[in-house]
């Protein structure tokens, strides 16, 4: 099982990335073993994760979710409303 997930950083900017262990991977970004981008702006959690199947579709959905507008990857977060 694969997970995507968005990571708030220190500056309030997000990455997107994918891992097998949340826990696990929030470490490494924490401890500046996580990337070059999380390393410069300081990685602070997960706000958002998603679970999938296989790498590959975890691959796509992070892909998908890295072209999306900061508006909408915090979107992402909320519950949809109920339709009326």
């Amino acid at each position: 099982m694969y997970f995507v997930y968005i990571l708030r950083c220190a500056d309030k900017t997000l990455y997107t990335g994918i891992t097998t262990d949340l826990t696990r991977r929030l470490a490494e970004h924490k401890a500046g073993d996580g990337g070059h981008y999380t390393r410069a702006h300081g990685a602070k959690k997960i706000i958002y994760s998603e679970r999938h199947a296989d790498r590959s579709a975890a691959s796509r959905r992070e892909a998908q979710i890295k072209r999306l507008t900061r508006d909408k990857k915090l979107a992402l977060m909320r519950p949809l409303k109920a339709a009326h």
